[in-house]
This record gives structure tokens, sequence and C-alpha cells, in this order.
């Protein structure tokens, strides 16, 4: 793979309005052994087989009505195809080919759809160099949602997000609210440089994230789980596998997004997050809370340190020809190199804010 500067020419604004997004609705993975991934995903982490053939497996979540939230594609190199959006009506994919396309990206329409049980779609590279899918039309399977005699103890619920990697957090922030997303939350620092964004569509903290680094590149996808029990499950039966090692960080709590967390890996390394517990951000005026790049508990709430794999790690993505995209370096500082480098430092209380004044007071018996 090869990598190159910065491109420091943002594209242009369309002048037409964007698709009406709805949520994230699935992703295309290029896996090497399909074998190995369909145990690892059905098997292990229980998502629910819509439909599989020789080269592919469309799984979705307990709770989805749509054909899949999650197609896993035998391929030469592991990677990503496709970041898929749902789209509010069918004129909304005509928009987003335009739009693109006015943007000078490439583009390409299938009335078939590019993955079976998807209708009329058109996949882009966009401006970070992803391939994002906007959709309408698609098959309708069986919800599961009271469909207890298959609920396993830790069941995947909802498909709840991507996130990105990508060198200029700033330039994509501005690209995607312009695409109709909201930040929810960030992470900066005192001289205002952007390590990270939170972006959402759908009323909760994120469908998608911009992490900083080195991209374009797929830093994790997301599902949901209803409580944190079922996380634990999950950590529990990988162990009485003896496949705890795919285990990279958690479980834990969040500070961004309050959310409990599970970070593990599949047989071709791509990264998933086990998630629950977020909160609602539909409110026309919902704050953006901003974090300290110092602070200990943005990552954590516990105050854990982030494995150097997490930030340093992570999936390539493909562009229309099926080809990896080239990687851009990124110029600022890392979050990692930052936070826990050699001239990095780090804080759990404010500077200058006493112990315990939230809590008990130090010394105190409990």
């Amino acid at each position: 793979m090869s990598v190159s500067a910065i491109n420091p020419n943002p594209a242009p604004t369309p002048s037409i309005a964007p698709p009406d997004i709805v949520r994230c609705a699935y992703m295309e993975l290029i896996v090497t052994d399909l074998a190995k991934s369909r145990a690892f995903y059905v098997d292990v982490l229980g998502l629910h087989i819509t439909e599989e053939d020789d080269d592919a497996i469309y799984l979705r979540s307990f709770e989805e009505f749509i054909h899949h939230n999650l197609v896993l594609r035998k391929g030469p190199i592991a990677a990503v195809a496709s970041f898929a959006y749902r789209v509010r009506t069918p004129e909304d994919v005509d928009v987003a080919e335009a739009y693109y396309k006015e943007m000078g990206c490439r583009t390409e329409r299938r009335s078939g759809g590019f993955t079976k049980g998807v209708g009329d779609s058109v996949r882009v590279e966009d401006p970070l160099g992803f391939p994002y899918e906007f959709f309408y039309h698609v098959d309708h399977v069986e919800r599961l949602t009271q469909r207890y005699d298959l609920y396993s103890a830790g069941e995947l619920v909802r498909l709840d997000h991507f996130n990105q990697v990508t060198p200029d957090v700033p330039r994509g922030r501005a690209y995607l609210e312009d695409l109709g997303f909201r930040v929810s939350e960030d992470i900066k620092d005192s001289d205002g440089v952007t390590y990270a964004a939170w972006m959402h569509r759908k009323q909760t903290v994120h469908d998608t994230a911009l992490t900083g680094g080195d991209g374009p590149r797929m830093h994790h996808v997301a599902f949901a789980t209803h409580e944190k029990h079922n996380i634990i499950q999950i950590c529990d039966k990988m162990g009485a596998l003896r496949i705890s090692d795919r285990i990279e960080r958690g479980p834990g709590r969040h500070g961004v997004s309050n959310a409990f967390y599970l970070y593990i890996l599949d047989p071709d390394d791509h990264r998933i997050e086990i998630y629950t517990q977020d909160y609602y951000t539909g409110d026309p005026d919902n704050p953006t809370v901003t974090w300290d790049v110092h602070d200990n508990q943005r990552r954590d709430w516990w105050g854990n340190a982030v494995v150097p794999s997490w930030y340093t790690e992570a999936s390539l993505v493909l562009d229309l020809d099926g080809n990896p995209q080239p990687l851009t370096k990124r110029t600022d500082s890392s979050e990692m190199e930052v936070t826990i480098g050699a001239d990095g430092f780090s804080y759990t209380r404010e500077p200058g804010e006493k112990g315990g004044e939230k809590g008990f007071k130090v010394g105190s018996q409990l």
C-alpha cells in the first residue's frame, strides 16, 4: 500500500441538498476464509443467517427486518467493500448519485443492487476515499424480536455504527456535516487539533465516527446488545472457547458516548465492537460534548489505558474496482502520541481539581 501526503483541497460543497440518510444499515466485509468467518460471526457472536452461498454469507441482528446488516464475502485480501446507509425515499438514491457526481466523486449505480436482498443502489468513492453506498429498496425478512427461542445470552440486537480512520478529521467532519450528519461528541486539544468526532443521523450518539490516523481505513463496525451482561457473556464464551486472545480491549465503559464496550478481532483482524447503553441525541439543540485529548476518561471511563494496537491497526477499504485504497498519512499528532508517547501527559482529574471533590474525600473511611 502507498502512503501519500494529505490533499489540502477540500471537495466542493454541492449546490443541491444531500440525500436524506436514515441510518447506517450494513457493511460488506471481504474475508479470506469464509468458513472461519462463519464460525466466528455465527457460532461465537450469534448473528443470524438470512442467506448464504459459496461466495458470501448474509447476516442480520436480532431486531433487524431488512435482509442483512453484514455481508461476509470471500476475497483475496481482508478489507471493506461498502459502508452502506439506508435513505428515506427511492428518490434519495438519485439525489445521492447527483450529489457525489457534483463533488467530482466516482460513482456506480446498479438497479439490481450490489448484494443480494438490496435493490437499486449507488456506491461512491467519497471525498475521504471511503466506499459509501446508499439504498432504499430492500427485501424484508422476519424480525426476530419475539423469537426468544433463538435469543442467546450474548445476543447482538442492532447494527449500531461504523468507525472510520482518516488523516484529516476536520475535513471529514465538514464533509459529513454537509451530508446531514450532526456531531454528538469530539476530542480536541488546547491548540484546537481535532482527534476524533462522533456523528449521527439516527437518534443515538453515532452512525459513524471519525478517528484520526493514516487512512482511509475502517477502524471498527459495532453491534449493540440490550444489556451489559450480554457483553460479559461474550467474554465468558470466548474464554471458554480458548479464543480470549481475540479480545483486544475491554470490557469497559467509554467516557465518550457513555456506552459499555468490548472490542474483539475476527479471523482476518477486522475489529468488531460490542456496544450498549449510549444516549438519545434527537433534539435539534442536542449539545456537542467536547473532551480534552489528555483526559484519561475520554476513551475509558474507568481510566484504563488503551492498547496501542487500537490506535494503529485498522482494515483496508476498497475502491469501486475492488482494489485497496492507498493510505494518506496523518500529519497532525496522533492521539496515541499525545497521550501515551514519550512527551505526552494525561490526567484523570482536571488540573488543579482536588481528588474526591465529586465523591468521597481522599483518606476517608469507606
